[in-house]
Formats: structure tokens, sequence, C-alpha cells
């Protein structure tokens, strides 16, 4: 474990809370929960099987083994680990509703302290689009900005570039990737990634070893969008990923930019159409500074603040929670009102069915049973 891990917890809790994520039907909401309501890692895994067995289901926490090797790997890649509750770890992304409760990092976690931006587009962007990526990242980074992107084809690569050329007067950038840290995406990124990790910062949530499949990218681009004060989409198409980066920046209260584009060209209708909803049109990195400077926006509580009172649930409120859900999701504030139960019991019956694998969690705060 790293010594800033060491710093704020003991080496057998810090060991604890990564086995505890890495542990089956475990995600960002659920581990929240359990270190609220057990108060350390340690804790929780020891009533793991318990919940789960009340939820319906045998339950056998992540292998220690599994764990060691995790962090061997992490070791071996040059990374560490920056926990929720950590020094180190971003502020702004703390302020998402369920942030990463683990990070592993390669580089200066400096930057995490910088004014920040993303700068997102196309994978297959335009000639003139990767120019401008690359031209307003330089001066932006030259402005001592963080320039946040995803390290993909096209405009995340030039932002990259780009700012790894101004980063002379303070600024940098962030690459953030949908894979374990120790695995290069797409392979004629493998040595602007390794640039990025040794000059700017690399972030990564999945474990080492994890190859970026399809489901990993929409939580690549929450941190993205979290990690940053604003961001520009300089290019993409409608339905793209980037659009994607740009809903959830204004979901958590960050400002959003566009860059404008001919409508011939199918490539800019997303960020043509971003503008129509709304988002700051700009068109130098001038603007950019000029918005972002002062700016403040209203996201959500951290889930460091406002912990619920996890009562314990009577058996009947258990059984009349999982007797409302089906397989379409359902707000839990919704439970909570027609079952009359508190939210602390509600929200412990909800966990105790996650852990044995009935339920899923979707977006906006809402769950549904496995199907």
């Amino acid at each position: 474990m790293s010594a800033a891990a060491e710093a704020t917890l003991s080496r057998d809790e810090a060991f604890a809370r990564i086995r505890l994520l890495r542990s089956p039907n475990i995600g960002p909401v659920s581990y929240t929960q359990l270190l609220r309501r057990f108060g350390t890692a340690s804790a929780a895994l020891e009533a793991l099987p318990d919940l789960a067995g009340r939820g319906g289901a045998p339950y056998r926490p992540a292998a220690i083994d599994r764990v060691e090797r995790e962090i061997a790997s992490v070791r071996k890649a040059g990374a560490r680990y920056l926990f929720h509750d950590g020094p180190d770890y971003p502020v702004l992304l703390a302020e998402l509703e369920s942030p990463p409760p683990i990070l592993t990092v390669r580089g200066d976690v400096a930057l995490l302290q910088r004014p920040s931006v993303a700068v997102v587009g196309a994978r297959n962007a335009s000639a003139a689009a990767v120019k401008l990526s690359r031209d307003f990242a330089t001066a932006l980074a030259g402005q001592g900005y963080a320039v946040i992107s995803g390290l993909a084809r096209g405009i995340d690569a030039a932002a990259h570039r780009g700012a790894l050329a101004g980063m002379e007067h303070g600024g940098g950038t962030v690459g953030v990737i949908a894979s374990g840290i120790d695995i290069s995406y797409p392979p004629e990124n493998a040595e602007l990634q390794e640039q990025v990790a040794c000059e700017g910062l690399l972030i990564a949530e999945m474990p080492p070893g994890t190859e970026p499949l399809a489901r990993h990218f929409p939580h690549r681009n929450r941190i993205i969008a979290g990690l940053a004060t604003g961001t520009l989409v300089v290019e993409a198409a409608p339905k793209s990923g980037s659009l994607i980066t740009a809903r959830l920046a204004a979901e958590a209260g960050r400002e959003v930019m566009a860059i404008p584009g001919s409508p011939l060209d199918s490539r800019s209708h997303g960020c043509n159409q971003l503008i129509r909803e709304g988002a700051i049109l700009v068109q130098r990195p001038e603007d950019v500074v000029e918005l972002l400077v002062g700016f403040t926006g209203q996201p959500r509580s951290s889930f460091r603040e406002h912990a619920p009172d996890y009562d314990n649930p009577l058996d009947d409120d258990r059984a009349d929670i999982a007797a409302m859900l089906t397989l379409a999701p359902v707000a839990v504030d919704e439970l909570i009102r027609q079952s009359g139960a508190s939210a602390g019991a509600v929200q412990m019956a909800l966990l105790e069915l996650e852990l044995a694998g009935r339920l899923v969690r979707h977006a906006a705060g809402r769950v549904s049973l496995m199907s």
C-alpha cells in the first residue's frame, strides 16, 4: 500500500476497503452504505454473509489472494491507490453522488488541485477539429489549467498532446481510462498514455488487468465530467459518448461549452445540438478561461456528508420492499414513500437484496429486481 494511503488508513483497513469493493455485487452505492453502517471495511466484510443471507442468497467476499495479486499489479505498474476520503482524492469528483470509492493513479496528483477543464469529442474527428482541440489544450495548459480527457483517438488524443506542449506554465493533462491502470487502449495511443502517466496524471477506476469493455466507458466519462469545472465539446455526433460526458457535467452543476460547426458535417451536429440546448458557445481559449474563472456550480452533496440513519429494519419491512420491486426501475424515494418505512430501513433492505444478487441499481437513484 502507498505511503499516502497509510497516512490516513491502517494497512489492514486499506486492504479491507479494496477487498470490499472487489467483492460480488458491491458498487459505489453499496460500498458507501456499508462503510456508513459498520464504520470500517473490516467490519463490513464480516457482516456480508449475514446480510446477503437475509436477502436470500449465500455470499463469499473477494478472495484475499486475489486482492494481494491486485495490489502487487498496482505496484508493478508504478501506480498507487486514492481512497474517497483521502487527502489527495479530487474534491470536485467527491462532490458527485456516489463517486468512485477507490481510484488507481500514476503520475502527479498535484494536478488534481489545479483549475481544470475537460476537452472531449469525436474519435473520427476532422483535421480542423483535431487542430482546434490541440490548440485549445495548449493555450489552457499555458494558463495553468489541467486539461482532462479520455485518451481516445481523435479529439481526446489531440487535447492531451496539446496540453503536454503547454504545461511549462503550471498546467498539465489528466488522462482517464476505461481499463486497468496497466492496460493501454487504443494500442496506437500506448506511447501517449505512457507520456501522460510520466508527465501528467493517469487515472483508472477498474482493477489492473481489466480490458476496456463497452460498459466501462460511461463510468470513465462520468469521472472525466466529475473532475472538471467545465467540459468543452470540440466535435461530436449526436448520441455520442462525448454528449454523455456533457450531460453528466451538466447534472453535476458544471459548465458545458461547445465549439459550433458546419451543419453540413454530421460530426458537428452534436455540438450544435448542445448549443441549442443551452451549452455556452466558445470560439477561443480565452472564452473558456473567462467563463470558468470564478465559476461556482451547484453540485450534489458529497457522499462524505449527510449519512442516513441506518436503523435495523424489521423482517416484515424487508419482505414488503422486495414485494414492491419489479423489473421496471423505480426511485428509492418512491419506495420510501409507498412503504411508510424509514429511509434507513428501505436502504438496508435494498442493500441486502443487492448483496444477494437480486437487485440492480440504475441511474438517478432508481432500482429494480434482477432479470
